[in-house]
């Protein structure tokens, strides 16, 4: 990531939980327990595994519905978009289904988790050979969201995922079975 994102990174989380204080002295937002929600978040990543070792930035956009203030369904896209080295490039993205079990500590502050499986695209040039992945693999995931208003909340997340390749598909070049990756991230969610 290079400071410029670095930077707006860090300024959009202090300013998540500059405002917290003031969700929370609200004492009660007043909000429903249930319905539909959409989200968009920004964040970013490092990658681990061999030649995959690459930090960037990441996209995320989700709908989910909140059953009760314990526990959601999301569906969420996800933009990695380039990582690597100079001899493999990967580029992903994918689709992740989810379970969030989420703790409410107060009537504006929570702390959840997430678990799931992320059904990625995953296309690998590496050595003069391009090759395609289309996977689902398991994804776990942790974070604390705060409402702002009885419409919007501000949240703050961990993931992390892992994709497998072949490695007989480069001639035995490619060292590692797939990168995993961290990933953390900030964004806004709507309900409904």
């Amino acid at each position: 990531m290079n400071s410029a994102i670095r930077f707006t990174s860090a300024a959009l989380f202090t300013a998540s939980f500059v405002t917290a204080p003031a969700a929370l002295a609200q004492g009660s937002v007043e909000r429903d327990q249930s319905g539909p929600y959409i989200s968009g978040s920004y964040g970013g990543y490092k990658s681990h595994g061999g030649e995959f070792e690459d930090e960037n930035d990441l996209l995320g956009a989700a709908v989910g519905y909140q059953f009760s203030p314990f526990f959601a369904l999301e569906a969420e896209y996800i933009d990695f978009g380039n990582f690597g080295n100079d001899d493999v490039d990967g580029k992903m993205k994918g689709f992740g289904l989810g379970a969030v079990g989420r703790l409410p500590l107060t009537d504006s502050f929570g702390v959840y988790g997430k678990a799931g499986a992320f059904a990625s695209a995953f296309d690998v040039d590496a050595f003069n050979e391009s090759e395609t992945y289309d996977e689902v693999s398991p994804f776990v995931g942790a974070g604390v969201d705060f409402r702002v208003t009885p419409d919007l909340t501000a949240f703050a997340e961990y993931n992390r995922y892992n994709v497998d390749i072949d490695k007989e598909d480069f001639n035995g070049q490619v060292t590692n079975s797939g990168p995993e990756f961290d990933t953390g991230r900030v964004g806004l969610k709507y309900q409904f």
